[in-house]
């Protein structure tokens, strides 16, 4: 699906966009002496107003963007997890469903029509969305494909500070927040930031400063293997305070996140001493996350014991871990790919089929992306994490 082959030719628009975003970024690093935090680059990259890669209009997902992500390959994602939300908001009394990051729209569109069939919408279906453009696009397409439903959808700036219960959801969210990039020297650690160095921008280390020495010693102080001399990784600053803030007005429910990662100790294994840092552009692998700012996608796998911490730091449970690939397959997956496979011709059976594939064979989505559920006020267990649950792991 992504490969590191040749990247194509920017159009006018596109390099005047990204000379746009480049001046932007320039502007915080001379302001700030010559050298910046990688984690204040990636957060100018993605998310500057108006010109990061999340926050201007280019297209992002799909056939024509820079990746496709599981709503997007089939329905049946969408189908097996309305299953778990149904579940949950019958835990709930009912509820609403709170989608972080809706990109196209299509896994709320397909998430409202399965729950209208399993007679248990949501109260509201709310959507966080930085992007006004994508804002626009999801607004489109929920009216296209769910008309009846679309009323039920608002859109929010920021998690409900008020009480409320159901259901919080994000896929590939936790991927692309800004992370903090290091090195492992003899002598501790080194924060890498980035330069304006021969007319492009370029990684240079610093010695990391008290605050992000101890929370790396935090973190890679119990690891079995701490990483030597030479490792390279990252570290999700944002990810405790980001869940604290989903948390804040759950009464009762679960934050449920989708996203490519391991555990702490795979995570900081030394045999991942590159770290997982890397880009996307249209369908490409791009292994300069430095070029092309705010063209392409920023990413870094998911240190899913920093996410359980945080579940616990803001008074969550962890309810649940295990692979896309179990998570599916405990959610009904053969029953979905059935009924959706009932009435299509061989050729569309076959498409079908390929896209299940690609969310649950190990080479592909279905090992490398995991589901955590983070809950609160909920006895019974979840029923994503019955066919396995890693949460033993963490």
């Amino acid at each position: 699906m992504l490969t590191p082959m040749e990247l194509p030719a920017l159009t006018p628009d596109e390099a005047a966009q990204t000379e746009r975003v480049a001046a932007r970024i320039r502007r915080e690093v001379d302001a700030a002496g010559g050298w910046i935090p990688f984690r204040q680059f990636m957060q100018l990259a993605l998310y500057a107003p108006g010109l990061g890669y999340y926050s201007a209009g280019a297209r992002k997902f799909g056939a024509a963007g820079d990746f496709i992500t599981a709503p997007e390959l089939t329905p049946v994602f969408a189908r097996c997890l309305a299953t778990q939300l149904a579940e949950t908001l019958a835990a709930t009394g009912g509820g609403n469903v709170l989608e972080a990051g809706a990109g196209t729209g299509a896994l709320a569109a397909d998430l409202l029509a399965a729950l209208a069939e399993r007679d248990a919408l949501p109260e509201r279906y709310w959507i966080l969305e930085i992007s006004a453009d994508l804002r626009d696009r999801q607004r489109r397409l929920l009216v296209d494909r769910v008309p009846t439903l679309a009323e039920r959808v608002a859109w929010l700036d920021a998690p409900p500070a008020s009480p409320w219960r159901g259901v919080a959801i994000a896929n590939e969210v936790l991927d692309a927040l800004p992370v903090e990039r290091f090195q492992v020297d003899q002598h501790g650690y080194r924060q890498v930031g980035v330069e304006w160095w021969q007319e492009r921008f370029a990684f240079a280390a610093r010695p990391a400063g008290e605050w992000l020495a101890r929370q790396l010693d935090d973190r890679l102080g119990s690891l079995p293997e701490r990483p030597a001399t030479g490792f390279e990784g990252e570290f999700s600053p944002l990810i405790r305070p980001w869940i604290a803030e989903f948390a804040r007005g759950l009464e009762r429910g679960a934050l449920l996140f989708v996203d490519y990662g391991l555990p702490r100790a795979p995570y900081y294994h030394p045999s991942r001493a590159a770290g997982s840092l890397t880009g996307f552009f249209r369908h490409r692998r791009v292994e300069d996350v430095l070029a092309r700012p705010g063209l392409q996608d920023i990413t870094a796998w998911v240190d899913f014991t920093e996410v359980a911490e945080g579940g616990a730091a803001a008074g969550l449970d962890v309810a649940g871990f295990a692979t896309q690939a179990h998570f599916l397959i405990a959610t009904g997956l053969e029953r979905e790919l059935a009924a959706a496979s009932e009435h299509l011709d061989v050729a569309a059976r076959a498409r079908l089929a390929q896209a299940v594939a690609t969310l649950v064979m190990p080479g592909e989505m279905g090992e490398r992306f995991k589901a955590i559920a983070l809950a609160r006020g909920l006895e019974a267990p979840l029923a994503g994490f019955a066919f396995r649950d890693l949460a033993a792991t963490l």
